[in-house]
């Protein structure tokens, strides 16, 4: 996996055949914007993925690229998942596995 550097500050990785887009608190231009910059750089396929809160911001993503930017844009897939994340207190051993929701949409030209 190659990290890509962007000036948006927006997180890219690039595998052999598919490229990630990794969705934080930025606006969601910035990752219309990167989605639309593998695609225009030759990506087949780019992936979508956020876990949390951000999964919302990641679905406006795929919808705004799909409906206003690239309408020959198609989702291939969409995968949901939980992430369990220990506590950062090892001595503690009261406290669970805290639980966050995943989700990768993947886009297909």
């Amino acid at each position: 996996m190659k990290p890509l550097k962007s000036k948006l500050g927006v997180k890219r990785t690039v595998t052999e055949n598919a490229t990630a887009v990794l969705i934080g608190k930025k606006p969601i231009m910035n990752y219309v914007l990167a989605c639309i910059t593998f695609f225009h750089g030759g990506a087949k396929e780019v992936s979508i993925k956020a876990r949390g809160r951000s999964i919302s911001r990641a679905i406006d993503v795929a919808e705004v690229v799909r409906h206003r930017f690239l309408p020959d844009v198609k989702i291939k897939s969409i995968g949901i998942g939980t992430d369990q994340f220990l506590p950062q207190d090892q001595d503690d051993a009261t406290q669970e596995a805290t639980n966050v929701s995943t989700i990768e949409i993947t886009l297909m030209r």
